[in-house]
């Protein structure tokens, strides 16, 4: 069994269970980066359920960060994500989503939920049920981001305009502004600023 296999098999085992109805037709889940905030500091996302109109299938898809590997903590990430299928993904964490989310069991933040005393009891029947989620511990490395290959530096006048060049153009010259005053390079070290790119 896969991940999208066992996470499938997931929206099987909570929906009757949590959602008392069957919502497997109406949802794809699937193990895959958020669209945003994927390794935030703080506020990371760990998981996503996108609308119905995204999808030609007219389906919800649900995403599972990659980084999480323990199996009763995503099906608890799963809960959340089946919440937001279930009353809308346009309520967002609010009203609806909160009443859905206490009834099932999942408690905390709206924004940040984990599993209940009583659903992590649940969570933990599903797990020995349907065995551990096939997915390792994920620990991506710096390298894997791109690095910003051009440092823009900020230019200031005392009339207030703001612009940003690279320091091959501060080499060349800064540039007037546009009231006919002079821009100050702000950032660049003193070596840098008199010996430009080196």
């Amino acid at each position: 069994m896969n991940r999208e296999e066992w996470l499938q098999l997931g929206v099987r085992c909570l929906a009757p269970l949590v959602f008392k109805h069957d919502l497997e037709q109406t949802i794809k889940v699937s193990c895959g980066w958020p669209s945003t905030k994927a390794r935030a500091a703080s506020g990371k996302r760990i998981g996503e359920c996108w609308s119905t109109e995204c999808s030609a299938e007219g389906v919800n898809q649900i995403f599972i960060s990659p980084l999480l590997h323990d199996s009763r903590e995503v099906l608890a990430v799963l809960s959340h994500e089946l919440v937001h299928a279930v009353v809308g993904v346009e309520c967002g964490h609010r009203g609806a989503f909160v009443n859905r989310a206490k009834q099932v069991g999942v408690e905390g933040k709206p924004t940040a939920t984990y599993a209940g005393k009583e659903l992590e009891g649940k969570l933990s029947i599903i797990v020995e049920s349907i065995g551990l989620y096939p997915h390792e511990e994920f620990t991506p490395s710096d390298k894997e981001q791109k690095k910003q290959s051009t440092r823009m530096i900020k230019l200031e006048c005392r009339c207030g305009y703001v612009a940003r060049t690279t320091r091959k153009w501060i080499a060349v010259g800064v540039p007037t502004c546009c009231c006919g005053g002079e821009f100050e390079v702000d950032g660049l070290d003193e070596d840098e600023s008199e010996n430009g790119d080196g």
